[in-house]
């Protein structure tokens, strides 16, 4: 029997119960998943800077008001503080606790800042009929620190990470057009090919997700990632800041067919 997919705010639910602590890829089809990340409101304007200045792994979907954990505009009674599977509370840059709630750490200064995500293009992918081997095998995406540099923003600085999803060529070019139609969630690939040449240094030892094989005759294809502003929150080491554990998203209300351009 097969089971029915759950709506994004039943989802939303499942999660603020602590039903889901894991990755979100698969659930509620066809929504929009954001990237996170929280700040003290002396912070959030140069975030927001890093964020403007850097639109491919940075595309920002929505910011609160500070100290607000609502976020209308993405999806009816959303709280930001429960409705993340799982978060990573960094503290002068070092990763300190990876809790499923965050009530108790919630400051009446907090912005939080979401980013779009790469699970919107991969529905299009395979509705396309493009292989996507992480989804294949039920696994994160795997994610790899690089040395393309971001355009630094006051105090956040830092270089890209990227997504990886190998394809042999001919699925790679329609990628790159299917993905390009979807800037808001990381647009087309930043790079093809070999990985050294933006400073991977193990292609089976991503620093986020897990690892994937790649066949004979496939290439391997990069995409901007949602997961480079924990890079520049680690170089930047405010007093207190928090993100999504990578893989563990939250789900709007936002279809991802209203975020392609064509």
């Amino acid at each position: 029997m097969t089971t029915p997919f759950l709506s994004a705010a039943a989802e939303r639910l499942r999660i603020r119960s602590g039903a889901v602590s894991g990755q979100t890829a698969g659930l509620a089809p066809g929504h929009v998943q954001a990237n996170l990340a929280i700040l003290p409101a002396d912070w959030a304007g140069d975030f927001l800077r890093f964020c403007q200045a850097n639109p491919r792994p940075c595309p920002l979907l929505a910011v609160s008001e500070a100290g607000d954990p609502r976020l209308p505009t993405l999806g009816h009674d959303i709280d930001i503080r429960t409705d993340v599977p799982r978060y990573r509370v960094y503290r002068d840059g070092v990763l300190a606790d990876g809790p499923t709630d965050i009530t108790d750490l919630w400051q009446d200064d907090f912005v939080a800042f979401l980013i779009g995500c790469s699970f919107s293009f991969e529905e299009a992918l395979l509705a396309d009929g493009l292989p996507v081997r992480h989804i294949a095998m039920n696994r994160n995406v795997p994610m790899y620190e690089t040395n393309i540099a971001c355009t630094p923003a006051g105090r956040f600085r830092g270089n890209m990470v990227v997504s990886m999803r190998p394809m042999v060529p001919k699925d790679a070019i329609r990628a790159i057009q299917i993905t390009s139609r979807f800037p808001s969630v990381h647009g087309a690939p930043v790079h093809f090919g070999d990985p050294a040449a933006i400073g991977i240094r193990d292609i089976a030892d991503p620093e986020h997700g897990e690892a994937v094989p790649i066949e004979p005759g496939e290439v391997p294809v990069f995409w901007a990632c949602g997961v480079t502003p924990q890079v520049a929150i680690r170089n930047a080491r405010p007093p207190i800041a928090i993100t999504h554990s990578p893989g563990a998203m939250l789900i709007t209300d936002l279809l991802n067919t209203h975020l392609s351009v064509l």
